[in-house]
Parts: C-alpha cells; sequence; structure tokens
C-alpha cells in the first residue's frame, strides 16, 4: 500500500467544494491585490498594503520572472488538459454539481488572453472578473490570488504572452441551472471573499514574512488544505487544518505530531516539495502534479522560506479518539501482514527510496480516513522528479478486498506503531468506493 497524500489538491480540485457555494450564490475564478500575511495559525485579513516581498530571482527580466511566478502558482496544472497543449485549458473540473472546464491563457487573441488588456488581466486574478467582467467560477483560487501583488501578475502577464498561442475554445461548462448562473457567484463572494493586500507582519523575519506571501498567495496552499464551510468557502478559523476534495484529503499543514508536521523539520518538508518524498511520507495523487508542475522548480531559498512559515504554525487541540476493537485490529493486522507487508514492511517502516513509511505518515492519521481508503482501492502513484524520474505504483486493492477488510486493514494502519487515527467503517469504505468507481483520478497530462 502507497499510502501519503501530504499536501493533497490543488486549484483545479477545489473547485468541488467550492462550488457548494453556487447552490446559494455561485463562484468564480479571479480577485483583487494580495492580502495580510497571517501570523502563525491566523487567517489572512483585509489591511492596507505594505512593503510587497519582492520575488527572485530579482535580476531576472520580467517574462523570466513571470516564468517562476506562473510555476510557483501552479498555473499549468489547471489550464493545460491530458495530452493537450501547455496552458491552452480544457481540463475538466470534475465537482459534485457538475462540470467545469480550464480556460485557455495562451496569448490567442480569440480564445485565449491575447486580446486582454493588462487591467483587464489584473482584474481577472484579483477581483474574479472575465474581459467582459462577468464573474469567474473560483475553481480557480482568486480568494488567494487576490493577494498577490500588482507586479507580480504583471510578470505572469508578460511571460504567458510569451508561451505559444493555442486557438483553442473551452468546452461548455457542464453546469445545472441554477449553477449555471453567473451572476449568482456575486453572491458568493460576498460571503466567502475578502480581498485585501498582503501585508508583512512586523517581528517576523524577511524569510517567514516571504514564506507567508507564497502560503497565503500564489502558492493557495488553503485552497486545499482548509476545511469548507456548508457553503464551499474556507473556514477561516482553521486554516491548514486539513479539507475533503474530490475523494482525497489534504493533509493538516500545522503542527499537530500526529496528522501535521510537528515531527517534520524545516529540511523535511522542503526535501518533501523538492523530490516528492521524505522519510515521513510520499505525494500521491493531485500533489503528485503539485511537486512535478511546481514546487519541484521552486528556488530551494523560496522551498526554505515555505518550510520555515509552515513550521511556525501551531499545534490544535487534537480529538479525543475512542480505541478501535481488538478484534478489528486482529484482522487488520492480518491483512496488513498478508497483503501490504512486502512492500511497507512488518513494522509500518516502508523501503527508503521505494515504498514509504506508514509508520508515523500524517496521511494515514488525519481526521478523514480519506487519503488511505483511495489508495487502498485504487492505488497511488508517485510523482516523477528529476532525482527520481520513475517511481513504482501503488496497486488497486479494490478487486480483491471487501470493504470490511479494507476498513480493517485501514484501522490497523492508522492505530499501529504509534499512529493514532479514527477507527475506520465500512460504511465509510463502501460510499468512497462507490465515489472513486464514478470519478476515477490519477489524471494524466502533457509535458509543460
Amino acid at each position: 500500500m502507497r499510502v501519503s497524500g501530504l499536501f493533497g489538491w490543488r486549484a483545479a480540485l477545489v473547485a468541488g467544494a467550492s462550488l457548494t457555494a453556487v447552490a446559494i450564490g455561485g463562484m468564480s475564478r479571479g480577485q483583487t491585490e494580495a492580502s495580510a500575511a497571517p501570523p502563525a495559525g491566523s487567517w489572512p485579513a483585509s489591511a492596507p498594503a505594505r512593503a510587497v516581498i519582492a520575488t527572485p530571482p530579482s535580476s531576472a527580466s520580467p517574462v523570466e520572472r513571470g516564468r517562476y511566478l506562473a510555476t510557483l502558482g501552479d498555473c499549468a496544472a489547471c489550464h493545460t488538459a491530458p495530452g493537450g497543449r501547455p496552458f491552452a485549458g480544457g481540463l475538466a473540473l470534475n465537482t459534485p454539481f457538475g462540470v467545469i472546464y480550464s480556460t485557455n491563457i495562451t496569448p490567442d487573441k480569440d480564445t485565449g488572453i491575447g486580446g486582454w488588456t493588462a487591467e483587464q488581466f489584473r482584474r481577472a486574478l484579483q477581483e474574479g472578473k472575465d474581459d467582459q467582467g462577468q464573474n469567474l467560477y473560483p475553481a480557480m483560487p482568486y480568494p488567494y490570488f487576490s493577494h498577490v501583488s500588482a507586479a507580480d501578475i504583471e510578470a505572469i502577464r508578460a511571460y504567458l504572452m510569451t508561451v505559444p498561442a493555442v486557438h483553442q475554445e473551452a468546452p461548455a461548462n457542464r453546469l445545472p441551472f441554477p449553477l449555471n448562473i453567473r451572476f449568482l457567484v456575486k453572491g458568493w463572494n460576498w460571503l466567502n471573499f475578502r480581498p485585501g493586500a498582503f501585508q508583512t507582519v512586523p517581528g517576523q523575519s524577511a524569510v517567514w514574512n516571504r514564506g507567508a506571501y507564497i502560503v497565503t498567495t500564489l502558492g493557495h496552499c488553503g485552497a486545499c488544505h482548509t476545511p469548507k464551510n456548508a457553503l464551499g468557502g474556507d473556514t477561516r478559523e482553521k486554516p491548514l487544518q486539513g479539507g475533503e476534495l474530490d475523494n482525497w484529503y489534504a493533509t493538516n499543514l500545522n503542527g499537530d505530531a500526529h496528522s501535521g508536521l510537528g515531527d517534520w523539520s524545516e529540511d523535511d518538508i522542503a526535501l518533501y516539495l523538492r523530490g516528492g518524498a521524505n522519510g515521513h511520507a510520499e505525494v500521491s495523487a493531485s500533489m503528485r502534479e503539485v511537486v512535478e508542475v511546481s514546487t519541484s522548480k521552486m528556488s530551494d531559498a523560496d522551498l526554505h522560506t515555505v518550510a520555515v512559515y509552515l513550521k511556525s504554525l501551531p499545534e490544535t487541540p487534537e480529538p479525543t479518539i475512542a480505541p478501535p476493537d481488538p478484534k478489528i485490529m486482529r484482522a487488520g493486522h492480518a491483512i496488513y501482514l498478508d497483503q501490504c507487508s512486502a512492500c511497507h514492511a512488518p513494522d509500518g517502516s516502508g523501503v527508503k527510496g521505494l515504498f514509504p513509511p506508514l509508520r508515523g505518515n500524517p496521511g494515514v492519521q488525519q481526521a478523514r480516513p480519506t487519503t488511505g481508503v483511495h489508495a487502498i482501492l485504487a492505488g497511488a502513484q508517485a510523482a516523477a522528479t528529476p532525482s527520481k524520474p520513475s517511481q513504482p505504483a501503488m496497486p488497486a486493492f479494490a478487486w480483491k478486498l471487501t470493504n470490511d477488510e479494507v476498513a480493517a486493514v485501514s484501522t490497523y494502519v492508522g492505530n499501529s506503531w504509534g499512529n493514532r487515527a479514527k477507527p475506520v467503517s465500512p460504511a465509510d469504505v463502501g460510499k468512497l468506493r462507490a465515489h472513486v468507481a464514478a470519478h476515477p483520478v490519477e489524471r494524466k497530462r502533457g509535458a509543460v
């Protein structure tokens, strides 16, 4: 079993949760300038702008800076369809309410952004409006991009205007009435959108503030790693404490020892983002694409700033968890030894460089067992990076393990070797099995 999932799902899949809001007001896909860098554990708040952190490399041309910023913002992941041309759009974003297709952001004047003015491009990112002034659906995380500095937005546009133009219309979104009425997005924005300029935090180092800027703006980590309210907006009092999206669970990024980054060092975080694995966990699912397309290409300095910021987030009170049924643990132990231990070792330590450990792995100790169960049912593939261009994949077990067996082995893994997690029920497995069968993941897209 290859279980990981830390840092989970990105903007392309946040649509699934945020579209909940369309039911009463809809969404969009851009915002207004950068928001306040939160002190550790707090949430960005609207405030007057202070100095915006400069984006390295400072000596680069606007186009090269824009290339780096577009990579940092993971633009290609959402705006490149499987097998498609880079940034030409057409990626289908499955949501509980229908399908939204990403748009063409190449400089084609008819189907892309070639005819957009600099102001129209800024407004798209910072205000969630297209070139005609219509609301954009927030499959694009504009509540975060809203806080990106004007200078960084200009650089991103300068770069996008140099990529090959592709004449390609995005397919029509498949949203039922009234979710297809873009005007309703205005209501969602009123309830969930908090634009504002990014602020540095006095008393914090330049490194910490730079990390805060990346995480809370272009990195838009909270778009997946923050739980959502009933309308699909961020639960602001629980920043980066994990969230369920598209049949996976984007993990807790705070200081919790079991489910968060409490046992990770700054180097562990940087290594994970650079190569997709460390001694604690390994990426899979959509985070695989994030590493391949975005974080593996970030500068070492920026990876360090992100690690510094994330390590400053405090531990949150862990809920009381009832001990698992000993009978279930015995059944799970037997299944684990038979099906999983050859790769992950009898003591859950894994095989260095090949199979991730399950002992101490935050991905199997989250508030919801979604990622671990999903990996067992459908399998998983790790990231391909320059340092590790090929990886063995975890096979799917849905065909050979019943719901009771998956629940038992998941409960065993989540409560062995010092791990601590809620027991998994067969009903939870059955529900996820149906969703996974209806929406298979591990999307493949062309190189970008």
